[in-house]
């Protein structure tokens, strides 16, 4: 196993998460999985909570006990197409319920988990879940992988740490609302622009009792282009990325070498 390949096929999978519904929300993702299987995807990103959806605070909880089954499931697929799978899941813990960013790798091994740290109050996410309290990169077969879940793209000291501890992706599980893609589009490009990084994020379609999502999964490159982008659509798509571009790119001007840390002080 190449633990830092220079090259991988990264893809993203964006359908509408049916609220409460798992077996439908299941079956989207292992048909987009087997899709993108056939397309050579070493790594696919999943939308946030794509199990259930933001149910109300006791669906979510009863729903957390189908985790561990799901989890073997996408064992399987990612088994079965050598291929790392990453998105997030109801996960429970003792009397806490977090919303974990999951990462299985293409031997079926869980290579990581990320409790999202910044929950979204302004739709009491902080009421249905407790808050993790750890960045993480993950070791996989494709390198290391920072993990993000979808409010935490508004808090740039999250990223910078995933890119600081060696992350050369990031990859972002969301829930963004059509009322606020510009935000989405606009930070997403300049969590990469800053730190010189790819990312890798998706997004969910359809609607949620007064909310409407309209996608636009997106892959970025390390200085802002988008590379891939899938719109108002249930679908998925795959691109190639070098890896050796951020090295190109920070030699030109390196952003986390010309830090200052030390003025950034109140």
């Amino acid at each position: 196993m190449t633990k830092n390949p220079s090259t991988i096929i990264a893809g993203i999978l964006q359908f509408d998460v049916k609220t409460g519904d798992i077996d439908a929300n299941l079956t989207s993702v292992i048909n987009g999985i087997n899709r993108l299987g056939e397309k050579e995807a070493q790594i696919t990103v999943l939308p946030e909570l794509w199990s259930c959806g933001f149910d109300k605070p006791g669906g979510v909880n009863a729903h957390s006990g189908k985790t561990p089954q799901i989890i073997k499931t996408l064992s399987t697929l990612a088994k079965k197409h050598r291929m790392i799978i990453a998105g997030s899941l109801p996960e429970k813990s003792g009397d806490r319920l977090y919303n974990t960013m999951m990462v299985i790798d293409k031997d079926g091994a869980i290579a990581g988990q990320y409790r999202k740290v910044h929950l979204f109050s302004f739709i009491g996410e902080d009421k249905a879940f407790s808050a993790g309290n750890q960045a993480v990169v993950c070791d996989t077969s494709s390198g290391p992988i920072g993990l993000m879940l979808c409010y935490d793209l508004r808090f740039p000291e999250l990223c910078r740490s995933l890119a600081l501890a060696g992350a050369r992706m990031v990859v972002v599980s969301a829930q963004w609302p059509e009322s606020r893609i510009h935000h989405w589009n606009t930070l997403l490009a300049a969590r990469a622009i800053e730190n010189q990084i790819f990312i890798a994020a998706s997004n969910r379609v359809g609607k949620d009792v007064d909310l409407t999502f309209n996608g636009h999964s997106q892959i970025i490159s390390p200085d802002g282009k988008v590379l891939a982008c899938i719109i108002d659509q249930t679908a998925e798509t795959t691109v190639q990325i070098n890896f050796k571009e951020i090295e190109t790119i920070r030699n030109r001007f390196d952003c986390l070498k010309e830090r200052v840390p030390a003025a950034y002080k109140p």
